[in-house]
């Protein structure tokens, strides 16, 4: 950890995402007391925590691996924490039937870990972390044992639960749609520092790096050199093409980086009037069910990928030409390091 400082709301669901090694599983440990902190503090509120041994933080925390009992029952594995707080045995049977219901598993209390899916056993391991009512809870990349299917139903079933309890709650994935799909804000992690902060749509629309839009699901990254401003936008050479970019990138004959999004890119039959248009020579199709993912190549060579919906693709010329419109303020431009 290098220098973080993060404030996370009440009620919030805050994803920490990022490349391996990067340090996201390391601050939830620390958050959680498996680590020590050398510097700084971790607050809950006017409550400072990082003093505090583990089980005195009233924090709940889901595993990737589950971390299931194989020994227990599922009720009995759901009341283990209650049983460690010495909760009464009327408390403990209310609150784990409340657990599991919250879960939708109320009828699998009597069941055995190796009796249930995968799906089954992490709900069970949310079951376990929610009964205890948690000032906060941490997910530690809970769905990355699932298959895709899977995944994409529990991270529905995790937001319903975190939204419809108020629960305040830090996610931590390396997976990219899973955080735009469930976030409140994501911080994106590099190298122990921070490099953006903010709602999915803002960090995806509106990266502040070249790390950040290369991470943030598909783009393309074109070197390019600024070659004009004529006050509303600036001419980048980049993949010996033209391209426009909206307001001033940089200073003539500056390098810089730009970050194209396949799905800002729209192929048409012919140039219109409607915007710049590109030229690039179609090289491969993907077909893909609801989306088409073409593969081309700018005039000097450099690829670049463009999606578009899975029947609106548009043949390219006979020489192999296909021609993309693109909105100039779509463009983001980054200095090149």
């Amino acid at each position: 950890m290098d220098g973080i400082s993060l404030a996370v709301a009440e009620g919030e669901l805050f994803t920490l995402l990022g490349p391996s090694g990067c340090g996201k599983t390391t601050l939830l440990r620390m958050i959680a007391g498996f680590a020590d902190v050398e510097r700084g503090s971790i607050w809950f509120g006017d409550q400072r925590i990082d003093c505090l041994p583990a089980h005195r933080r009233n924090i709940g925390m889901v595993f990737q691996s589950y971390a299931v009992f194989p020994n227990l029952t599922v009720e009995q594995n759901v009341a283990y924490g209650l049983r460690a707080r010495k909760a009464s045995r009327q408390d403990i049977r209310d609150r784990v039937a409340e657990a599991l219901a919250l879960v939708r598993l109320p009828d699998h209390g009597a069941r055995w870990p190796h009796e249930l899916s995968g799906g089954q056993l992490q709900r069970v391991a949310i079951a376990r972390s929610l009964v205890i009512k948690p000032a906060v809870l941490l997910f530690d990349e809970p769905l990355s044992n699932l298959d895709a299917q899977l995944r994409t139903h529990m991270r529905v079933e995790i937001r319903r639960l975190q939204q419809s309890l108020g629960l305040t709650a830090l996610y931590v994935t390396h997976d990219q749609e899973e955080a735009l799909a469930i976030s409140d804000r994501i911080a994106v992690l590099r190298g122990g520092r921070v490099e953006q902060v903010g709602p999915p749509e803002a960090i995806y629309r509106t990266p502040q790096t070249a790390f950040v839009a290369a991470f943030m699901g598909a783009t393309n990254i074109i070197p390019g050199v600024v070659t004009g401003f004529d006050g509303a936008a600036t001419t980048v050479a980049a993949g010996g093409a033209a391209f426009l970019v909206r307001g001033q990138a940089g200073a003539p004959g500056a390098k810089i980086l730009l970050s194209v999004r396949p799905e800002t890119m729209r192929p048409m039959d012919r140039p219109g009037a409607d915007g710049p248009v590109l030229a690039v020579q179609l090289q491969l199709r993907e077909f893909l069910g609801p989306l088409l993912r073409l593969h081309a190549a700018l005039p000097d060579g450099t690829p670049i990928r463009i999606v578009t919906l899975g029947g609106q693709g548009v043949p390219p010329a006979a020489d192999g030409t296909l021609n993309l419109a693109y909105d100039p303020a779509q463009i983001i431009a980054f200095p090149a390091p």
